[in-house]
């Protein structure tokens, strides 16, 4: 079953609840703003609301606290600068990134942000930005990421002790492992870039587990953290993939959500193997961004390049 709620803009992300169970909040990063859902994506409102804009805020990116539940934070990134809740998007902080203004293109909180209060988010031109107060203010972190134009972040689940970030960029990608203060490319294949999308594996620190969304050449995986890298599932993804989400962060057989060229899909094996979710009802349409709060067997929710956000039912 999908549930459609008009839209008149691109959606280019989507973030829930962690605990969606019980708090159904979802915003939508869109071309006309940031917009709110409370029931779960049944219905939506502008959230800049106080921000008592005259004109539409461009928003190309949205993330939520793994703690959100508790500290209400979200932040949302436009062209050149952070935009960031404390109370779950009622009242706004803009903070201004030094000109000339860059697109905000990814934002990644650490997952003990509870206790580091630490978030980071990337650029189209000017690389990567720090955070350690919660989002008050905002640090050009940068040595040796020689490509600035970064599409995608992510973190390890140990960041706490392993303080390794990953970035994706135009030219391949980049790891830190000094919580972002230096960076160093990684080996993966040139001809396999940009990296539009990263998912670090839950239990990372015992695998070493990553996997890759290109522009154009499909899926590629990591079991070494990086050193290495294979393409993975190319039978079923050979072209673009937009979005990466692991699914079940308790199990060592790792499930995984793409969003593709191909179409939304599942895997049950780390990658190597895919089927088609909801095929029928995403027929003739474009997605650009999904979110799933409740994992594969809940609610997924799937921002489209036509404005439209649908709440797709197994």
């Amino acid at each position: 079953m999908v549930d459609e709620t008009a839209m008149e803009d691109t959606v280019f992300a989507l973030a829930a609840s962690p605990d969606f169970a019980k708090d159904r909040t979802i915003y939508a990063a869109r071309a006309t703003g940031l917009y709110r859902s409370t029931d779960g994506g049944a219905s939506w409102q502008p959230a800049y609301g106080s921000l008592d804009l005259r004109s539409d805020l461009v928003t190309s990116a949205v993330a939520v606290s793994p703690d959100f539940v508790r500290d209400r934070t979200v932040f949302a990134g436009c062209s050149g600068g952070v935009v960031c809740s404390y109370d779950a998007g009622q009242t706004w902080h803009v903070i201004a990134l030094p000109t000339p203004p860059s697109i905000v293109s990814c934002l990644a909180f650490s997952p003990c942000y509870a206790d580091d209060g630490i978030a980071f988010l990337g650029t189209m031109e000017d690389g990567v930005y720090r955070s350690a107060d919660r989002g008050q203010s905002w640090a050009r972190w940068n040595f040796g990421l020689f490509d600035l134009r970064v599409l995608a972040l992510d973190l390890s689940p140990d960041f706490s002790h392993d303080e390794t970030v990953f970035a994706g960029t135009e030219t391949g990608i980049y790891v830190s492992k000094s919580g972002g203060r230096s960076w160093r490319p990684l080996p993966f294949p040139d001809e396999a870039a940009p990296v539009l999308s990263l998912a670090v594996s839950p239990t990372f620190g015992q695998d070493g587990v990553l996997w890759a969304g290109t522009e154009s050449a499909g899926l590629w995986a990591s079991t070494d953290r990086g050193k290495t890298w294979r393409r993975s599932g190319e039978e079923a993804l050979q072209a673009s993939v937009n979005a990466l989400i692991v699914l079940d962060q308790s199990s060592t057989e790792h499930q995984l959500l793409a969003l593709a060229t191909e179409g939304l899909l599942l895997s049950r094996d780390g990658g190597g193997t895919w089927t088609s979710l909801a095929a029928e009802q995403l027929a003739e349409l474009e997605p650009a961004a999904v979110v799933a709060p409740e994992g594969v067997a809940g609610t997924l929710l799937v921002g489209l390049a036509d404005g439209r956000v649908l709440r797709v039912t197994q």
